[in-house]
């Protein structure tokens, strides 16, 4: 083509839905291709808008450099101040597969008169009705495209989920590249995180050890608390599978079981994921009942017994204040100080006691009293009374399903009756969770070390020490609270007999 005047300003756009590679190849060879074609036609390609590993296809998706083309295209110039008179493509689905995308982008192209437009076949009069139509037609083509893909891909990935196989994608932490085999590295650091957490251990504490020993994840990141949190609570890590957070099960009603091998038991994942479920977003009381919704600030206690202490001093009309002990501190003093709060937010005002000293006293009873029972030494043997009624009402919805399927009963009379077993059944399973993690957490408190369980209580966390919250989560399973009597007016000697630790039964 021969050029006549001065080469006309253009921008490339180029675009790719996966960057597998990580390496922006694909984006890099369209705009190639781009200036390649922009020199055909006599044009300068004067900037580069490129949205790498970003889909057209999704409406929650934004193409940043999308939409900044967008902009110069409707003011005719880059923010610089550079002229811009058209664009540039491979291929139009790079630049929309979304009908309302590229009725915006024909807008802003089309503001003023003059504009250029081409991709790798050729250029195109945008202008034109029937330009600009047979575009857009191209884009609701490929929006029904997409959506084909889409529900192959559901179809596909649900059936793999069906038959146990694994799915593609980033390397889960824990099995070796072909996703089946356990890394002997990581699988053991999986199996005993998902211990602890079990015996009540933090996901902070256990993501901060991991950040000291070096441990990265799959993709060579530190770990933090919320991506230790999915890697445990993956049903992977028993062998079952998950779509959309619901357990993939078979036409009994029982999890699929995959092909890969599990890092813990079924009864462990449980325990993990009862556990958690429990706790979100929700205070939880010290006897396991969910409580109101936590403020988004909420933050775990700093002290050791806070949540725990009771004030135990008697009001005029004889009833016990009862109001939780806060934490402040006095210029005088350098340890902490528990007191009871003010009137105005429920308390008396009017009892005081040194944390020091009353953790060093409840610490010490805690750890007598782990010595003398051994929590629930005998967990392994117990089983849920409610097993025959769960079983009982699966056959029960299973046989329903038959007589309905066999044409035995009405359309009215099975969908009148099926919601109430579901329900019944979802209940149940609930409970058995909720059941089991009780069992996994009172086994794993038999089989501790009591004697090591005291060597580091009173050790620093960096020296080796159990972390706070390990050792909130002894108090709790051995007390429900700890009343505090007032000890007179003025300074006393701290006094023991005057703490009244209410212990848990069994």
């Amino acid at each position: 083509m021969t050029q006549v005047g001065p080469a006309v300003p253009v921008v490339s756009y180029a675009r790719i839905s996966a960057d597998v590679r990580r390496d922006e190849h694909g984006v890099q060879d369209q705009h190639r291709l781009n200036r390649e074609t922009a020199v055909r036609h006599g044009w300068i390609v004067v900037h580069e808008f490129t949205d790498n590993d970003k889909s057209a296809a999704k409406a929650d998706v934004v193409r940043d450099d999308f939409e900044a083309m967008l902009k110069a295209l409707r003011s005719g110039e880059l923010p610089d101040g550079t002229a811009v008179q058209g664009v540039v493509i491979v291929a139009e689905d790079r630049l929309a597969r979304r009908p309302g995308d590229y009725e915006r982008f024909v807008e802003a192209i089309t503001y003023r008169d003059g504009r250029v437009f081409a991709d790798a076949r050729g250029s195109k009069d945008l202008y034109s009705e029937d330009t600009e139509s047979m575009g857009l037609f191209g884009a609701v083509i490929s929006k029904m495209e997409v959506r084909k893909m889409q529900r192959r891909m559901r179809r596909s990935h649900r059936t793999r989920a069906e038959l146990g196989m694994p799915v593609g994608g980033t390397r889960p932490f824990g099995w070796l590249p072909d996703r089946l085999k356990l890394d002997p590295q990581e699988a053991p650091l999986v199996r005993q995180a998902i211990t602890d957490l079990i015996s009540g251990r933090s996901l902070h504490s256990i993501a901060t050890q991991w950040q000291k020993d070096g441990v990265k994840t799959s993709l060579g990141n530190l770990w933090t608390p919320p991506s230790l949190k999915v890697t445990v609570t993956n049903p992977r890590v028993c062998g079952w599978r998950q779509i959309n957070g619901e357990l993939v099960r078979d036409t009994a009603g029982n999890p699929v079981v995959g092909q890969w091998e599990p890092i813990v038991s079924p009864e462990q994942w449980m325990a993990v994921k009862s556990l958690f479920d429990a706790r979100k977003g929700h205070f939880i009381y010290r006897d396991g009942r969910i409580g109101h919704i936590l403020a988004r600030d909420f933050r775990e206690p700093n002290y050791l017994l806070t949540g725990f202490l009771r004030c135990g001093r008697t009001k005029p009309d004889g009833s016990r204040c009862n109001a939780p002990l806060r934490v402040t501190h006095n210029k005088d003093c350098v340890q902490h100080i528990y007191i009871c709060p003010a009137k105005t937010v429920g308390g008396c005002g009017s009892l005081g006691r040194r944390g020091d000293m009353v953790d060093l006293y409840i610490s010490e009873a805690v750890l007598a009293k782990l010595e003398e029972v051994q929590i629930a030494a005998s967990a392994e043997h117990a089983e849920w009374t409610g097993q025959p009624e769960y079983e009982d009402a699966k056959s029960r919805l299973e046989e329903l399903r038959n007589q309905w399927t066999a044409g035995n009963i009405s359309n009215e009379l099975f969908f009148s009756m099926t919601p109430d077993l579901e329900k019944r059944i979802s209940r149940l399973r609930a409970d058995a969770q909720n059941f089991t993690a009780s069992v996994e957490r009172r086994l794993a408190r038999s089989t501790t070390d009591v004697a090591e369980i005291r060597r580091r209580w009173y050790l620093p966390e960096q020296e080796g020490g159990l972390p706070l919250s390990v050792k909130r989560s002894y108090i709790r399973e051995a007390l429900h609270a700890v009343i505090i009597y007032p000890s007179g007016k003025g300074r006393k000697a701290f006094n023991p007999d005057l703490l009244e630790p209410v212990w848990r039964e069994g």
